[in-house]
């Protein structure tokens, strides 16, 4: 059973205004992320501290948990708040966020009984796009914020973490779209002109 958090609590200090409730082809950006997701979710929330803003979408929407304390935080509360066993944790500014790879990380995580099926890149960890085992996790993660952690993946050495190969993104995600964020207008634009011409990736 899956919950699909959508994370809304970003500043959009560079995009100007809240990129969450920017147009994206014509309907809000949350909502499209919304879209994509819920045809595999048993359970949509999402993260906000404006919940008024965002009461147009269908699902429940949840305040912070532990103010003040960042991405760690959110994340916390993203996973206290769901009410299934997996987490899918997804930022609201990935407008080609993956329900594909998302079904090949709740296979993975159930092959290899791992707590977290992340991907990895050059840059590091991608949380945002991520599954997580609410039983094992959030224990783990409410420890780090009492020791006074800060940075999101602090908690990681207390679970068992799957990477996900590159032949697994690429084979659940062939576009390499699933972890692209938007947080500038011309970030924005240019996402929008890829979905325009790319009718696969729309869906």
């Amino acid at each position: 059973m899956l919950t699909v958090c959508i994370q809304a609590g970003g500043a959009s200090s560079r995009m100007g205004e809240d990129k969450a409730l920017k147009p994206f082809l014509g309907r809000p950006l949350i909502q499209r992320v919304v879209e994509r997701l819920q045809p595999i979710a048993d359970e949509i929330i999402v993260t906000t501290n404006q919940p008024d803003d965002f009461s147009f979408l269908d699902a429940r929407l949840f305040p912070d948990l532990k103010p003040g304390r960042g991405a760690l935080g959110g994340l916390y509360t993203a996973i206290a708040s769901a009410a299934h066993p997996f987490v899918a944790v997804i930022a609201c500014d990935m407008p080609f966020a993956s329900p594909t790879l998302i079904q090949a990380s709740i296979r993975i995580m159930d092959d290899k009984n791992a707590d977290v099926v992340i991907a990895k890149s050059e840059e590091g960890y991608e949380p945002l796009h991520a599954l997580y085992r609410r039983e094992t996790c959030l224990p783990a993660i409410e420890a780090s914020i009492n020791a006074d952690q800060w940075k999101v993946i602090a908690w990681f050495p207390q679970v068992k973490v799957r990477v996900l190969t590159s032949e697994e993104i690429k084979s659940a995600d062939p576009a390499g779209l699933a972890f692209w964020n938007v947080n500038t207008p011309e970030e924005f634009a240019n996402a929008e002109n890829r979905a325009n011409n790319n009718p696969d990736v729309v869906k």
